[in-house]
Formats: C-alpha cells, sequence, structure tokens
C-alpha cells in the first residue's frame, strides 16, 4: 500500500535547501490535511463540515467544535464519537471522518445542515459572529477568575516544553488548559488555533469537567472573536493570549465576564476591556 493511503500523521519529512548556501537537507514540517465531521442524530447522518487540521486528537477536535458551536447543551447528549469505519475506504480516508452520534434530546441544528461549509485552519466558523448568538443559546457569564493578573500574565510559560510538533516544525499553534489548582490538565496542538481550542475543549468534555470554573485556557496565538466563544462556552474563567486580541474579543469577553490577558510575554501581559461610554 503506498503512503498516500496510509493514515495521516502529524509531521511530514520533506526536501529543503539552504539559500545562502545551496545546502540540501531533509526537513520537518506540519502536515494539513481535511477533517470531515459527521453528525448523527435520530439514525440519520448528515455532513456537518470540513476543517484543515493536523492529524491527532480528532476525536476531541470534533467534540470540542460540537459543544462550541451549539450543537450540544450537555454532556450527557453526546452519545458516541468515533473514526468512520467504512472498510470500502483507504485507511487515510477512514482516519479522515469523523462520526458523532448525539441523542434526540440534543437541540435543533443551530445552522442548516443542506448549506455545506468549510472551515478554514485560520479561523473559526463564520455566521456565529455576534453577541446575541450566545444569549440565543443561553450561555450564561463565566464564573469570575479567582487567579491574580501576575500569576495569569506567567502561565503562558507553561507552553514552553509541552509543544513537542511546534518544536519540530515551528508552524503550529497550541492551546492549554490550567485547572483552577495551577495543574496543567491538557495541551493540544494544532494548525489552527481554533482547532487547538476545539481539541482541549473536547478532551475536557469527554473528562466530564465541564463546566471549566476557575479554570484557564492558555493559546499560542492572536485571541479572535471564535476563541473567546469557545472560552466561554465552556466555562473558562480566564483566556490569556501570547498575541493581540480584537475588539470583537474583547466586547464579547466583557460581556460574559471572561478576563482575557494577551501579549503575556515574560511575566507581563496586558489586561484588555472596552472603554465605557
Amino acid at each position: 500500500m503506498t503512503e498516500r493511503h496510509l493514515a495521516p500523521s502529524s509531521i511530514a519529512r520533506v526536501s529543503a535547501e539552504r539559500t545562502e548556501t545551496s545546502e540540501k537537507f531533509i526537513d520537518s514540517v506540519v502536515v494539513e490535511e481535511p477533517l470531515e465531521i459527521r453528525i448523527r442524530k435520530d439514525q440519520v447522518e448528515d455532513q456537518l463540515g470540513i476543517t484543515m487540521r493536523t492529524p491527532g486528537a480528532d476525536i476531541e477536535l470534533a467534540t470540542g467544535f460540537l459543544w462550541g458551536e451549539g450543537f450540544l447543551t450537555s454532556p450527557t447528549e453526546l452519545l458516541n464519537v468515533k473514526t468512520c469505519g467504512d472498510r470500502a475506504l483507504t485507511p487515510r480516508q477512514r482516519a479522515n471522518i469523523v462520526i458523532a452520534e448525539i441523542s434526540s434530546a440534543a437541540p435543533s441544528y443551530p445552522r442548516e445542515l443542506n448549506r455545506r461549509f468549510t472551515m478554514s485552519s485560520a479561523c473559526g466558523v463564520c455566521g456565529s459572529t455576534n453577541i446575541a448568538d450566545l444569549h440565543h443559546r443561553g450561555v450564561l457569564p463565566v464564573a469570575t477568575s479567582k487567579k491574580t493578573s501576575g500569576y495569569l500574565a506567567s502561565v503562558t510559560e507553561l507552553l514552553r516544553g509541552r509543544q513537542s510538533i511546534f518544536e519540530r516544525t515551528g508552524g503550529l499553534h497550541a492551546a492549554l488548559l490550567v485547572d483552577q489548582f495551577g495543574e496543567v490538565s491538557w495541551v493540544r496542538e494544532d494548525v489552527g488555533r481554533h482547532n487547538a481550542v476545539d481539541k482541549v475543549v473536547g478532551a475536557a468534555l469527554i473528562a466530564g469537567e465541564l463546566p471549566l470554573d476557575d479554570w484557564t485556557l492558555v493559546v499560542s496565538g492572536r485571541i479572535s472573536y471564535e476563541i473567546v466563544q469557545k472560552a466561554i462556552v465552556s466555562g473558562v474563567s480566564a483566556l490569556v493570549g501570547v498575541s493581540a486580541p480584537t475588539s470583537l474579543a474583547i466586547n464579547l469577553a466583557n460581556e460574559f465576564n471572561l478576563t482575557l490577558m494577551a501579549f503575556a510575554r515574560e511575566g507581563s501581559a496586558k489586561k484588555y476591556s472596552p472603554l465605557l461610554g
């Protein structure tokens, strides 16, 4: 069986050449492949969408996505999540399809599934882009973080030594969940920021930890609206990022009591809130 038919890995080996010396060498790069997420409810299976992701923790990715986008309101509504078992497909094709079975008690789909969409690795799903959407879904403000600003400014240091794929490729993002006691519970990497967050939230849901009162979500890159939305829906009390936030991310965090800190590096950070008046 050829390599392209095998299940995908997270790292690929490629040939590279240094421009200054013309030296040729073997390099490692992060893998980006499509993951199709299907949803099954009342014996009816639909294609939910396709996201470009780094293979690995795909079950958690699908689980976190369903939770963040409102396809679930309780962990008990998720009956099963598995990779495709269709033997007519190659191992690689099966590995790139995840099927989530949800109970009939789960809410009606928040969007029309007859309009298929593709989620890129650069941003979350477009369409849930206003604060009223979360209020409509009944999402409540998160519990106030009990952590000091000094502590939160330092939590990005926890990413050091925990990004094994990044250390080999330099080409992807990470998300990390710190529990109420300051212990690192899950770290996941992906070419997409939102995918990495879905993976850790999915891991927490599967472990029965939601809502994540007084937990902290740490992300390696820019803080967008979608990242804040996923943090709020999971119940975390603080979100800390290495890079800049957007204005909508700040407004959304303020609306739902989420402590938002960015540019967190070497024990220093900026704590954000919107201007009043």
